[in-house]
């Protein structure tokens, strides 16, 4: 195991909050073992841990739920404007559900101008006294009852079966808002009438506008997309109006960048990430099999495989070389050696080398270090989880224990920390290709400033990397196995190394974000760091 000095300490918060006088009284009889949950005894330090994020506020939403959801929102606006419900919606879906913007509107141009500007009209006051009869302008049926017309808000009116095929022409156009049959006339028509009339004649087209309705709070929301997953599980997820850069985790364990809707990504910018996954998915392999398996010549730079017969090999540009080195030679030679060239003994160069395969041998680095922990990942780490619940619930079964060391969910916390970590070192080997590889533009006015932010961020990363293989060999041990003082001990090391890795991934999206993306033209963000990976979201209760 390391030794203390390569470990920070901090404070450990779950250890000597609550403990009782029988407790130190059960540590005291020990033998002397310093089995007492006090801070000084694990050697933690006094400091306090780094200060957690803000963490997204993050909803899960049923297809059950959706229509509360929806209606929630709905009903704000409703009591603040004194509108009705398809109005609120209309005012909605022009400002794409972004409430925030709706109360900057109404702040600063007023209740009626806002809705003039989503082209909302509210009901006509009607001061004449209403005839009993009336004509439709549509079919000229003329002698209609009251009960046989229905007047919009807009004041126009028109017979009831006129206004049942204009909103099923509507719906099967897939329009979400209908608006008046007049010409001219921009007046959104209730939604309960057109319920009520689609639904004695055309019940299955009512049905499509309700659910019409309901997308409509997912296609125009910027706050609200589905869950990705496949199959589908039926959920949505809801962040808040300042939570669109966050990475969630839908309660069906499908993690995902809620900005660009692929895989959680961070501390690789949504833009990198697409770029990565597009070379990473279609290169890969062919780049790794060019550099395993070819030469490139010295003077056209083309790749070339040699199948038999010796190490001299003439290019198609005429250029001899010898295969065993790439190096550039003459034509004479025989089947052991090459007539002045000599490549057993390895000699540092100063001159030019081939570009291209400097570039694949540049991949390669990054692709093989991403792909090495993502192995780890998927391969080792992620199927440790059974292993490690099995050795908590070994530990609380003993009941010959000191309550501290019997509770294990400072390996719980630790397997999830090691997991995240993980994937953060992963991925910064994909940022890191593109960000240092010249293919993004920098402001020539901070190009100074990409070299010590580079170190900064290679340094980080090295640090990182060291402690996640650190804490991965840690946690294969058998622990309940160890004698008590063992596990102790194993414990403050098991702790340390867990908040050491929330201090450095927490530092390298610091870096990412304030020293290394200001640096580029094309702005870019990441996803807020949560140190416990992406937010888990709740489930909409209605």
């Amino acid at each position: 195991m390391p030794s203390d000095d390569e470990f920070y300490y901090y404070d450990d918060d779950d250890d000597g909050d609550g403990e009782d006088e029988g407790e130190e009284e059960e540590a005291a009889d020990w033998g002397g073992l310093a089995l007492e949950a006090d801070e000084d005894d694990l050697g933690l330090a006094e400091d306090d841990p780094p200060p957690r994020e803000r963490r997204a506020d993050c909803w899960a939403i049923t297809e059950d739920s959706l229509s509360a959801a929806q209606q929630e929102d709905l009903s704000t606006v409703m009591n603040l404007l004194n509108i009705k419900q398809h109005h609120a919606r209309a005012l909605f879906i022009f400002h794409q559900w972004k409430i925030d913007r709706i109360y900057d509107y109404f702040d600063r141009k007023g209740r009626d101008c806002m809705l003039r500007e989503a082209d909302i009209v509210l009901q006509e006051k009607c001061n004449t006294t209403p005839s009993t009869s009336s004509k439709c302008n549509v079919c000229f049926e003329d002698d209609l009852s009251l009960t046989d017309v229905l007047t919009m808000d807009c004041g126009h009116c028109f017979c009831n079966n006129c206004w049942t095929e204009h909103f099923y022409a509507a719906v099967d156009s897939g329009k979400k808002q209908i608006r008046c049959m007049e010409v001219n006339c921009f007046a959104i028509c209730e939604e309960g009438i057109v319920r009520h009339l689609l639904g004695q004649k055309y019940p299955d087209a009512a049905k499509r506008f309700d659910r019409f309705l309901l997308e409509s709070y997912l296609e125009n929301n910027d706050f609200v997309k589905w869950c990705p997953s496949v199959p589908h599980c039926g959920r949505a997820i809801r962040v808040g109006t300042r939570d669109t850069d966050c990475e969630v985790k839908c309660p069906c364990g499908v993690s995902f960048c809620f900005n660009c809707m692929e895989q959680a990504h961070s501390p690789c910018p949504c833009t990198i990430w697409k770029k990565w996954s597009v070379k990473n998915h279609g290169e890969s392999e062919n780049i790794k099999w060019i550099v395993k398996n070819t030469k490139s010549c010295p003077k056209c730079f083309k790749p070339i495989q040699k199948h038999d017969g010796c190490n001299l090999v003439k290019c198609h540009c005429g250029q001899y070389l010898c295969y065993l080195c790439g190096g550039p030679t003459g034509s004479s030679h025989t089947w052991t050696s090459i007539e002045g060239h000599s490549c057993n003994r390895f000699k540092e160069s100063n001159e030019n080398v081939d570009t291209g395969r400097r570039q694949l041998e540049r991949y390669t680095h990054y692709c093989n270090r991403f792909k090495i922990h993502e192995d780890s990942y998927k391969e080792h780490e992620q199927k440790l989880g059974p292993a490690i619940k099995e050795q908590v619930k070994q530990l609380e079964s003993n009941c010959l224990r000191p309550r501290m060391i019997r509770d294990g969910d400072w390996l719980i916390d630790a397997h999830q920390r090691l997991l995240w970590s993980r994937q953060v070192v992963s991925r910064s080997y994909a940022f890191a290709y593109y960000m240092f590889g010249g293919e993004l533009r920098t402001d020539p006015a901070d190009k100074r400033s990409l070299a010590p932010a580079q170190n900064l961020f290679e340094n980080q990363q090295e640090q990182l990397e060291r402690h996640v293989e650190q804490l991965s060999k840690v946690l294969v041990t058998d622990i309940p196995g160890l004698p008590d003082d063992k596990i102790v001990q194993m414990k403050q090391e098991v702790v340390n190394l867990a908040k050491i890795l929330e201090t450095l991934c927490g530092e390298m999206y610091h870096c990412i974000q304030d020293e290394l993306l200001p640096l580029l033209v094309e702005p870019m963000d990441i996803a807020m760091y949560t140190p416990d990976g992406p937010v888990k979201a709740k489930l909409f209760s209605v």
